[in-house]
C-alpha cells in the first residue's frame, strides 16, 4: 500500500475534523468498500485497507499530531499494522468499538446477536424539494439469505462439512519472529465459516447469500443540507454467513446520502439563499418596482432610489427551512448595476445631457470649457480698438502688442 496517500483525503474529511467525524467517515467507507459488498473487486479491497490505515492514524491523537506536523515521514519507525497483508475480517475485528462487534467472523465470540452490514446509497433533490420536503423512491441492492439453501451454501439435500484446516474453529494460529508471538487469523480455507461446501447451491454458488434489487419509499425532511444522511433502520443486510448462516440476528441500516442539486439562480448558506438582481443604472438611480426570483416564483419588491452596485437587501422568510427549527431563512439579493455596451442615438443624447448636468459648476465656468480650452477671441470695441485682455499674461501680450 502506498505510504503517500493523504489520510484526510482517503476518509473524505477536513483536517480539523473531530474524532467522531473521523469514526463516522471510516465506518461508512469501510462498509462501502468491504469485499463482501464488492465480490471479486480488487480495487474495492485495496480502498478498504487504505481506509483502515487512515483511520488507525487519525483516530489516535498522538499519531495524528505527528502526521499533521511531519506527514508520513514522521510515522516511519512507529508501531503500526500492515493492513495490506491482513484479511478484511481481521481489520473489522480491530475496530469492534466502531462496528459494534457486528461481524463475528473468524470464530470470534461476540456479545449479543450478530448484526448485518449497513448499506449506503445516494439521492439527489432540488432546492424546491428542500423547501417542502419530499418522498423519493430509493432503489438499491443488498444481499439476502439464499432462499434455496437457506444460507448454508450447500446444494439442497447435502450439508457442509467441517473445515479440516481450522478444525471447525474458523481461525488459525500463526507463529512469528521465531515463536516470540502468536497471531490468530481467519482461516484462509473456510474464510471463518468453520465449514466447507463441497456440493454448492446452484442459486448462490455456495455463498449462502444472493444479491437482490429493492426499492424503498423514503421521506426526505424539509431543510436538509447537501451531504446529510437519512438513516432507515433495518433496511441493510442480514448478518454475514460467518456469523449467522441462516441470517438470524439484527439487520444493518440503510444510509441515504442526500445531494442537493446546484441551482444557477441561488447560492445557499445555511437557511439563507443568495441571488443577484441585474438592473440598469436608470433603475438603480430612480428606484421603483423590480421582480426578484424566489423558490416559489417571481416576487415584486421596491428598489430604493440611489441603490449602488453591490448593495444588498433582504426578503424575509424567502430562504429555506432550518432542519431543526423549521424556521425559514431569508433571501439575500445582491444588486448588479448593468452598464450598456452599445447605445442608440437617443440613449447617447440623453446620457450626454446627464453627464453635462452632473459636471461641477466650477468646471462649467472654466474658460474654453466648451471649445477645448483655447484662448477666447479678442472682442472688438465699437470704435475698432481691441478690448484689453485681463490677467498677467494678457497684460504682457497687450503691452508687447502681440
Amino acid at each position: 500500500m502506498s505510504t503517500q496517500l493523504d489520510y484526510y483525503e482517503v476518509l473524505g474529511i477536513a483536517r480539523d475534523a473531530s474524532g467522531d467525524e473521523v469514526k463516522r467517515a471510516y465506518r461508512r467507507l469501510a462498509i462501502k468498500w468491504h469485499p463482501d459488498q464488492n465480490q471479486g473487486n480488487a480495487d474495492a479491497e485495496a480502498k478498504f485497507k487504505e481506509c483502515a490505515e487512515a483511520y488507525e492514524v487519525l483516530s489516535d491523537p498522538e499519531k495524528r499530531a505527528v502526521y499533521d506536523r511531519h506527514g508520513h515521514a514522521g510515522l516511519r519507525g512507529r508501531a503500526g499494522h500492515d493492513f495490506n497483508s491482513m484479511h478484511v475480517e481481521d481489520i473489522f475485528s480491530m475496530f469492534n468499538d466502531i462496528f459494534g462487534g457486528q461481524q463475528g467472523g473468524g470464530g470470534r465470540r461476540q456479545r449479543g446477536p450478530a448484526r448485518g452490514y449497513d448499506l449506503e446509497t445516494e439521492v439527489e433533490i432540488t432546492l424546491e424539494e428542500v423547501l417542502k420536503g419530499c418522498d423519493r423512491e430509493i432503489p438499491f441492492k443488498r444481499l439476502e439469505v439464499c432462499g434455496v439453501c437457506k444460507g448454508s451454501g450447500a446444494k439442497p439435500g447435502t450439508k457442509p462439512t467441517e473445515c479440516s484446516t481450522c478444525g471447525g474453529q474458523g481461525q488459525v494460529a500463526q507463529q512469528g519472529l521465531g515463536g516470540l508471538f502468536r497471531m490468530v487469523t481467519t482461516c484462509p480455507t473456510c474464510q471463518g465459516r468453520r465449514t466447507i461446501v463441497k456440493d454448492k447451491c446452484s442459486e448462490c454458488s455456495g455463498a449462502g447469500r444472493t444479491s437482490v434489487q429493492r426499492k424503498l419509499s423514503v421521506k426526505i425532511p424539509r431543510g436538509i443540507s447537501d451531504g446529510q444522511v437519512v438513516r432507515v433502520a433495518g433496511e441493510g443486510e442480514p448478518p454475514p454467513p460467518q456469523a449467522s448462516p441462516d441470517g438470524t440476528g439484527i439487520r444493518g441500516d440503510l444510509h441515504i446520502v442526500v445531494r442537493v442539486a446546484e441551482d444557477e439562480r441561488f447560492e445557499r448558506q445555511g437557511p439563507d439563499l443568495i441571488t443577484t438582481l441585474e438592473v440598469s443604472f436608470a433603475e438603480a438611480a430612480l428606484g421603483g418596482a423590480v421582480v426578484v426570483p424566489t423558490l416559489e416564483g417571481e416576487s415584486e419588491t421596491e428598489l430604493d432610489a440611489g441603490t449602488q452596485h453591490g448593495e444588498l437587501f433582504r426578503l424575509d422568510g424567502k430562504g429555506v427551512p432550518d432542519l431543526r427549527t423549521g424556521e425559514r431563512g431569508d433571501l439575500v439579493v445582491v444588486v448588479h448595476v448593468l452598464v450598456p455596451r452599445k447605445l442608440s442615438a437617443k440613449q447617447r443624447e440623453l446620457i450626454t445631457a446627464l453627464r453635462e448636468a452632473e459636471r461641477p459648476a466650477k468646471e462649467k465656468a472654466k474658460p474654453g470649457a466648451k471649445d477645448g480650452g483655447k484662448e477666447p477671441p479678442v472682442q472688438e470695441k465699437k470704435d475698432g480698438s481691441a478690448k484689453k485682455r485681463g490677467g498677467f499674461w494678457g497684460k504682457m501680450k497687450d503691452s508687447l502688442g502681440s
